[in-house]
């Protein structure tokens, strides 16, 4: 079997490695290292594609990716928010926000399912239909990184979930978008909260801009 992998593979393989870092990293109480570690992870996520346009293509290419993906833009998102967000519940001894925050998530998964598994079967040259995972993990870890409050969290995680697997089509970013995104991607996990978190929220602008305005600039493209 390891005869069938590409050098896109191992990237693959080391992307879903940070996403199940990542959780173990969250669950010692390690946020910045949980939050940095889904952050190259999404790094590796973009890697992959550009090894694989450049050596050689293996069968089990796009399955790798898929359930590398679901790892560190599925799963360790989830677990992100729920062990950041269950310590203000405990204290607030809400059952009823503790529900609702499972149920939340467990929508965000499934749809991450959804999107992940089905992404080879429609995808296009020159846009992707529905949100990238990517965008959404980017967004939903952010939020929860700054703290903000979680009862305002539910309804972001439920939109950008919707807009997983809607029709909407996203652009496929040039390649000096990618390379502006892993810049700000770079400077977050090195600088981090300092100077009032200036890069993880510029980093949210990017992406709030890109969901936001990718489909009105496809539309006007049109």
């Amino acid at each position: 079997m390891i005869n069938l992998l590409s050098i896109a593979d191992i990237v693959s393989i080391s992307n879903s490695i940070l996403g199940f870092l990542s959780i173990v990293m969250i669950f010692l109480g390690e946020t910045y290292i949980s939050f940095s570690l889904i952050l190259l992870a999404l790094l590796a996520d973009g890697l992959d594609g550009i090894v694989a346009r450049k050596t050689k293509h293996s069968d089990i290419g796009e399955y790798m990716e898929a359930m590398a993906d679901m790892i560190s833009l599925g799963i360790a998102p989830s677990v992100f928010v729920y062990r950041n967000y269950i310590n203000n519940i405990i204290i607030s001894e809400s059952i009823y926000w503790h529900s609702l925050l499972v149920i939340i998530l467990i929508v965000f998964l499934s749809f991450s399912i959804i999107r992940l598994a089905s992404f080879h079967i429609i995808r296009e040259k020159k846009f992707f239909i529905g949100l990238p995972a990517s965008a959404s993990t980017i967004i939903i870890i952010i939020l929860t990184y700054l703290n903000i409050e979680f009862t305002y969290i539910f309804p972001v995680i439920l939109i950008i979930s919707l807009a997983m697997i809607s029709y909407v089509r996203f652009p496929k970013p040039t390649l000096k978008i990618n390379a502006i995104a892993t810049i700000f991607i770079i400077f977050t996990i090195i600088i981090d909260k300092n100077f009032d978190g200036v890069f993880p929220k510029l980093l949210f602008l990017l992406t709030i801009f890109y969901v936001l305005g990718g489909p009105i600039y496809l539309l006007k493209k049109r």
